[in-house]
């Protein structure tokens, strides 16, 4: 995924955040974006391990995390955490909010 330019990247998060009246509303449409788009399983390299993510959650505490999985154990990686694979999966350009949070 190349990086967006100011202007797409600000159309896409208008879209996701159209009718939201506040942060945590506005996390809500961009997680809902993401879980919509992003072709899910793919897998990535993390620490040096091969893993698989299953999916995204958004936390209670207002994090997008990733589920990663590997020989039957799972843990949440931090989408802003998630290394992306080469490739980047379809949908992967609704991370794009991760170049203004990061």
């Amino acid at each position: 995924m190349s990086a967006l330019d100011t202007a797409e990247l600000e159309t896409m998060i208008e879209e996701a955040t159209v009718d939201a009246y506040n942060e945590d509303e506005q996390l809500t449409g961009l997680f809902t974006l993401l879980e919509e788009h992003l072709d899910l399983p793919f897998t990535t390299v993390v620490l040096g391990v091969e893993v698989t993510v299953g999916g995204v959650d958004l936390t209670p505490d207002g994090r997008i995390v990733a589920l990663c999985s590997r020989g039957g154990m799972g843990q949440s990686i931090g989408i802003l955490d998630l290394p992306l694979p080469s490739p980047v999966p379809e949908g992967a350009q609704w991370m794009a909010y991760r170049q203004r949070a990061g």
